[in-house]
């Protein structure tokens, strides 16, 4: 995705990760960078720096837990849905859904004006 997609990017972020979650169940950073890498065949690339503050926000509004678990010697945190997570992820996909097929119509070529109507 070009440089200037990222700011569709921005908006729809929370919606990439809940969904993620929702289907997976427990995921840890690098996990979910990939998971997008892989499903968008390299055209949408999440930054942890992007991705980050993003998990955090979503940890304080009460839509996911994390679990530090240790894996090889080091210390890797997991992030699952609440309930609240799980409700919020359903409606976010169902919104951006209906977000997109709008979209979708508004930048469909306008339709001829008839003259003499």
């Amino acid at each position: 995705m070009e440089p200037s997609g990222n700011e569709f990017l921005r908006g729809t972020l929370k919606t990439i990760v809940l969904k993620l979650l929702t289907e997976r169940g427990r995921m840890y950073g690098y996990e979910i960078t990939q998971s997008v890498k892989e499903r968008t065949q390299g055209e949408v690339i999440l930054t942890f720096g992007a991705l980050y503050p993003v998990l955090h926000k979503l940890q304080q509004e009460g839509l996911l837990i994390t679990e530090s678990v240790e894996v090889d010697g080091r210390l890797r945190k997991y992030y699952t849905l609440t309930p609240r997570g799980n409700e919020a992820a359903i409606q976010k996909v169902s919104d951006f859904e209906r977000f997109v097929e709008v979209m979708k119509h508004l930048l469909q070529p306008a339709p001829a004006l008839s003259l003499g109507q």
